[in-house]
């Protein structure tokens, strides 16, 4: 797949060296936004910033297929503007709390795939996984709700395979 990362944060670029330094991709075709201020006001207030780091990774790899906007934290109000995003997917972490699906959080009702990680701290934090993630399906309806340990790669060939899909239209 030939993709790039834009990471958002405050006033660093620590995310987007963190990843440059993962060998999980090409160095080069990470970028980073430094918002200035929250970093979620950047994808969703004012995506420009975004948008035209993106415009830019566009031109310098021609046939770029998926540029992924990455936008961290511990905000459940937090939204992609459907001027910067096609398609989103919500991330939230096991450890945060198995609360966060019935505090019904924009992120969390409103996303493509909510993609539960992080699944084998639960028994570590006191969190019900299955009711964690029951809750999650309950609140969703029909769309997806995709269990992860991203840290042993369970899960994450079917996020891979719901992004294809729904992104790339690959089967």
């Amino acid at each position: 797949m030939n993709l790039a990362v834009v990471t958002n944060d405050l006033v660093t670029k620590e995310d987007a060296e963190r990843l440059r330094r993962s060998g999980l991709i090409e160095p080069e075709r990470v970028s980073a936004v430094e918002a200035g201020a929250c970093p979620h006001t950047v994808i969703r207030e004012d995506p420009t910033l975004n948008m035209a780091a993106g415009d830019e990774m566009e031109a310098r790899f021609p046939g770029l297929e998926l540029v992924i906007f990455e936008s961290g934290g511990d905000n459940l109000a937090s939204t992609f503007s459907l001027d910067l995003v096609d398609w989103w997917m919500f991330v939230i972490d096991v450890a945060g709390g198995d609360d966060i699906p019935r505090k019904r959080g924009p992120g969390v009702l409103k996303c493509d795939l909510l993609v539960v990680n992080k699944t084998d701290l639960a028994p570590h934090v006191g969190v019900d996984l299955e009711k964690m993630l029951a809750e999650a399906q309950g609140v969703r309806g029909a769309r997806p709700v995709a269990a992860t340990n991203a840290r042993s790669g369970e899960g994450v060939a079917a996020v891979a395979d719901a992004i294809c899909r729904a992104v790339l239209f690959r089967e």
